[in-house]
């Protein structure tokens, strides 16, 4: 019996789930994925003075990977943002590999691959197989999947949830926490501690609906905005230059979904769409094309700018 304060995820949690780490306590990270977001992850966690394994599937990812670590943490040595020192010593605490079966001591792993379901589905079940420590935290970084049945994938759903971050992950503060059902209440404790007392990032907790807080708010924004522009308003330049000089935001819907990339905006409306068939979540044709046509954004070189 649960009380009316009881959580849901405290009530989903088996009664011998692991007793859950302290924050301070994870020193071995692991990242899935070498684009972007997984770089930036690895960035994150090393420059928070954690041990870092990133692993990709092959030794192409891998470079591409390690050029993206180095080419960040020049950039924050320029901006003043860290010493050369310090960029030499978050450089060392970062390890790569092409197994995930190198993943078999982490105490927290970061999944980065991807928005595709059944690529994160295989991810997790690896996972399952070869992380060793039963109080291991292991996180997706999805922006639109729910959580849940990438934790069914795994026989302990209870380590198993979202911590969103955002792109650049190492200069924007805010990371979603994302229980779903089955998360046990000390995991998604501990995560958020780890995000916000180690990282040293904002956590606000989202429930697992798809979008959760921010997606759910931007996408059909972004979407509305590349259906404006495919019907004709205005150009580019025009509907962004609305956003920023006339909303005062600090970056035209347009280029931002070039920054976000297409095939994420896209695959995140999908399933925006598929969970609440709302017609402001549809994909749009001109969306469609550009993705299946690889102008993807700034990932690409083209999107709605060229870069």
């Amino acid at each position: 019996m649960t009380t009316a304060s009881t959580t849901a995820s405290e009530a989903a949690a088996p009664a011998d789930a692991p007793v859950p780490l302290a924050a301070g306590e994870i020193r071995r990270v692991g990242v899935v994925g070498c684009g972007v977001m997984g770089a930036g992850l690895a960035e994150v966690c090393a420059r928070a003075g954690r041990d870092v394994l990133l692993v990709s599937s092959g030794e192409a990812g891998l470079a591409r990977g390690r050029g993206r670590l180095e080419r960040s943490l020049g950039n924050a040595v320029r901006k003043g943002g860290i010493s050369d020192a310090e960029r030499e010593e978050a450089l060392a605490r970062v390890t790569y590999a092409t197994d995930l079966g190198a993943f078999h001591d982490r105490q927290l792993v970061l999944e980065a691959v991807p928005e595709h379901e059944a690529t994160k589905l295989r991810v997790f079940r690896t996972l399952d197989e070869v992380v060793e420590a039963p109080d291991a935290i292991l996180a997706t970084n999805t922006s639109a999947l729910p959580v849940i049945r990438l934790a069914r994938a795994t026989r302990r759903p209870g380590q198993v949830l979202g911590l969103h971050f955002f792109n650049p992950a190492p200069v924007l503060p805010l990371v979603e926490v994302v229980g779903s059902l089955l998360t046990d209440e000390g995991a998604r404790r501990t995560a958020a501690d780890f995000v916000t007392q180690v990282l040293g990032k904002q956590a606000i907790h989202a429930g697992d609906r798809s979008g959760f807080v921010v997606n759910a708010l931007l996408i059909p924004y972004l979407v509305a905005a590349i259906r404006m522009y495919e019907a004709g308003y205005a150009d580019a330049r025009d509907i962004d230059k609305a956003m920023t000089l006339g909303c005062s935001h600090p970056m035209g819907p347009l280029a931002l979904a070039d920054l976000i990339g297409l095939d994420t905006v896209a695959a995140i409306a999908r399933a925006l769409y598929e969970e609440f068939r709302e017609p402001a979540h549809a994909v749009s044709p001109m969306l469609s094309r550009m993705v299946d046509g690889g102008l993807l954004g700034r990932k690409s070189g083209q999107g709605f700018y060229t870069y």
